[in-house]
């Protein structure tokens, strides 16, 4: 068959580990064969984040504003462990942190479902989305190791030269301080990505801090959720039938539980990485959840939620065989390509991206999948496939419905 042309290059961003393995598999496999793939590629393995001193991870950001799509291997964050493992010359930050700083957007992350992986709450009928703010927090903090006794203080000096002062904590021994922050401006961009996504979706929209301890910082974000609705989409979310509401975290995750599901739940930044995980495990696997980053201005990166599955990377450097789950990584090419070809009016760009995503669902539920979903599936007859032959089972699958 023809290859289908593309027109704009992707901003390709390679990883690390296990996944920059089935980065390659896939690529050979599911896309090259029927797509003209273009893309900018950025080396963000570890080694080359190095080489370059995180600068590359800053350029590959500002590809991603210019050309307006971009699809992302998930990448290592170096802890000691790390730097000592690959001998680094810095402890050098999340890249996702770095990109989705640059960016200012909202992390939008929703369970792939597929018939005979059913969800670990057994109220679950829905699906859950989750908006994660993806601007500051810890992901932006400043940190400092007091190594004995002293008075910690923060410190703002305004544009007149004015300072506001409070104490932290006067310390009488070793500790530890950290700094973050937010801004009204991403705070108000990241609301408006909220109410935008539920209004587009039609579902009930939650968003949840905890300002009842944190009054200023996390009231900040209440404050200013609640006078967008108020003042701009209170009368269109009663149009459309659906509910925005304020809680408090710790009462929102007992809300959920106790859910059908089917809502879009709007988290901080840190609060929506934990959750993501858990909604994503609870729903079957890490590895069966999409994740996009989409900037106020309309620009998008795709990514799977998931590590780098770091255990299943050193057997394979072994010459053992892994059965490594690909979806979400999958998931990610499909959904770049998907926004892709709808930027550029490439309906048949789009239309590959569907197939390729059906061809994935319908192995799994044919039987063939990833020892992670072999022991939770509720089908009977289960063949459990190494990391490759389940990428070339989709393959099959997909060829056939392309005709080719």
């Amino acid at each position: 068959m023809q290859k289908i042309a593309m027109t704009t290059p992707l901003v390709e961003m390679d990883g690390d580990e296990m996944t920059r393995i089935i980065w390659q598999m896939i690529k050979d496999d599911l896309l090259l064969p029927f797509i003209d793939l273009k893309t900018e590629y950025y080396d963000l393995g570890l080694k080359k984040r190095d080489e370059t001193n995180d600068r590359i991870t800053v350029e590959a950001a500002e590809a991603t504003k210019r050309l307006g799509v971009a699809v992302k291997c998930a990448t290592i964050t170096p802890n000691a462990a790390r730097v000592k493992e690959y001998d680094l010359h810095a402890m050098y930050k999340s890249p996702n942190a770095t990109i989705r700083a640059a960016l200012d957007g909202t992390v939008f992350r929703a369970p792939i479902l597929v018939k005979g992986i059913d969800p670990y709450v057994r109220t679950w009928k829905k699906p859950i989305i989750l908006a994660r703010h993806a601007y500051g927090d810890i992901y932006k903090n400043v940190e400092i190791l007091a190594e004995g006794p002293g008075k910690a203080e923060l410190l703002f000096t305004d544009g007149q030269g004015n300072e506001t002062r409070r104490v932290i904590h006067e310390f009488d021994g070793p500790g530890v301080i950290q700094g973050v922050h937010n801004t009204d401006a991403s705070i108000e961009g990241f609301a408006r990505s909220c109410f935008s996504y539920a209004l587009d979706q039609k579902m009930d929209l939650w968003f949840s801090t905890k300002d009842t301890i944190s009054k200023t910082y996390d009231g900040r974000f209440k404050a200013v959720f609640q006078k967008l609705y108020d003042t701009e989409y209170k009368e269109a979310f009663e149009e459309a039938g659906i509910e925005y509401f304020y809680t408090l975290i710790d009462d929102a995750v007992a809300r959920v539980i106790r859910s059908e599901g089917g809502m879009l739940w709007a988290l901080k930044n840190y609060d929506g990485d934990v959750m993501s995980d858990m909604m994503a495990t609870s729903f079957g696997s890490l590895a069966m959840m999409t994740s996009v980053l989409v900037s106020p201005d309309g620009k998008y990166e795709y990514e799977a939620a998931h590590g780098t599955v770091q255990r299943h990377y050193y057997k394979h450097l072994k010459g053992e065989a892994t059965s490594t789950n690909s979806v979400a990584t999958i998931f990610a090419w499909t959904g770049a390509l998907r926004k892709r070809g709808e930027l550029d009016d490439l309906p048949e760009l789009m239309k590959f991206a569907d197939t390729l995503e059906e061809a994935t669902l319908e192995t799994i539920e044919s039987g063939k999948m990833t020892g992670d979903l072999a022991i939770i599936t509720s089908l009977e007859k289960v063949e459990k496939l190494n990391t490759e032959d389940f990428i070339l089972a989709i393959r099959d699958c997909l060829a056939k419905k392309l005709g080719a």
